[in-house]
């Protein structure tokens, strides 16, 4: 060290000047070197935290959702002897929703439900709720806000400028899925093996940025900038996460069965994916209108890379090793409604009401002219 050579200089009375200057240079030195070690460390973290998942084997090779394959096709289609009327559309002439006050308070993809297809979306809520909890699911509501921080753990960091909403002036996000804050709970944590699986059913309102412009409907709630969501999410040991994958797909098949809305899955394929999931599942309603089928559920196994941003550990033994995350859509409600008033539209204008949902609502058709 230096200030043992100026002692020793001292000693043999030699001179000392240029070793005191060097040790006051020192601390100037060290800041310097800090700044580098920091930069060159965000450095590293930047491209660290944009590296995609690593796929699994059995995701399809494709350049777009054109490159998607379909490896199954549940229910039969209706037909109808007169001409759908748009969801929208039919909504406000039932009073059922008001778009134009919406867009005119709110802007562009925003919504009024009211009365009857407002409880049919509680209903909705609570059908899939109950659902998910009789095969153990804990219900929980998150914050509907996180820190840019834990954010960067859970999602593709595109996101921050294509999908979310940030709070002015605030290192705050509106969620964009409950998914989000529920990843985000354990962020640091470390826990026995015994605890695992984890599962959670998450109920919150999602807000997005993004609206897509292909919609064939002016008005309407399917693609929008905020809806409600009970979503699926689980923590738990590698060696299980998929066999969750495929548990949690059966969960989203079982709820559009029992609404007994025809659906096709789709495996997404490399160039659909994104950067998060190791490998994707959509569930994708059939909209009789448009003739074609339409995502409603989107279910991922994220594997290890929300655990390793968000230092989310287990312990195996002696061992300490990173969870596996996994996430699937149970009812994404703005869809799931849009998809039962095309199924479920009548020639008188009214909607039946789904069997499994007429206990929640109390009706077995709405819209009826009193």
């Amino acid at each position: 060290m230096i200030t043992d050579e100026i002692n020793k200089l001292k000693k043999k009375g030699e001179e000392i000047s240029e070793k005191v200057k060097e040790a006051k240079e020192l601390p100037s030195k060290i800041k310097i070197s800090d700044e580098r070690l920091e930069e060159l460390k965000s450095r590293i973290d930047y491209y660290l935290m944009r590296l995609p998942n690593i796929l699994h084997e059995s995701v399809p090779i494709g350049k777009d959702a054109n490159d998607n394959v379909v490896v199954k096709h549940w229910g039969e289609k209706p037909s109808f002897d007169f001409e759908l009327k748009p969801h929208g559309e039919l909504l406000q002439e039932l009073g059922l929703a008001n778009f134009e006050k919406a867009s005119e308070v709110s802007g562009h993809g925003f919504y009024y439900l009211l009365g009857d297809i407002a409880r049919l979306e509680l209903a909705l809520v609570n059908f899939a709720v109950d659902f998910l909890a009789e095969k153990g699911f804990t219900l929980i509501e998150p914050p509907l806000m996180l820190r840019r921080k834990p954010y960067e753990g859970v999602t593709d960091l595109k996101d921050f400028e294509t999908m979310m909403y940030k709070v002015e002036d605030e290192d705050l996000f509106l969620i964009a899925t409950s998914e989000h804050p529920i990843a985000a709970m354990l962020m640091n944590g470390s826990f026995d093996e015994k605890q695992l699986p984890m599962k959670f059913a998450g109920y919150s309102p999602c807000f997005r940025k993004e609206l897509g412009s292909h919609s064939i409907d002016t008005r309407g709630i399917f693609r929008v900038h905020h809806f409600n969501k009970v979503e699926q999410f689980v923590f738990c040991r590698p060696e299980d996460s998929w066999k969750w994958h495929e548990e949690l797909l059966k969960n989203g098949e079982e709820i559009f069965q029992k609404l007994k809305i025809p659906y096709r899955v789709v495996n997404i394929c490399t160039g659909d994916i994104g950067a998060v999931a190791a490998k994707k599942y959509d569930i994708e309603a059939w909209f009789p209108r448009e003739n074609l089928y339409r995502e409603v559920i989107s279910c991922s196994n994220c594997t290890s890379y929300q655990a390793a941003r968000l230092n989310i550990k287990y312990k195996k033994g002696e061992e300490k090793e990173f969870v596996h995350t996994l996430n699937s859509t149970a009812v994404a409600t703005s869809r799931a409604l849009r998809a039962i008033v095309e199924n479920y539209q009548q020639k008188d204008g009214t909607i039946k009401v789904p069997a499994v949902l007429q206990k929640y609502i109390g009706k077995k058709v709405i819209g009826k002219k009193e």
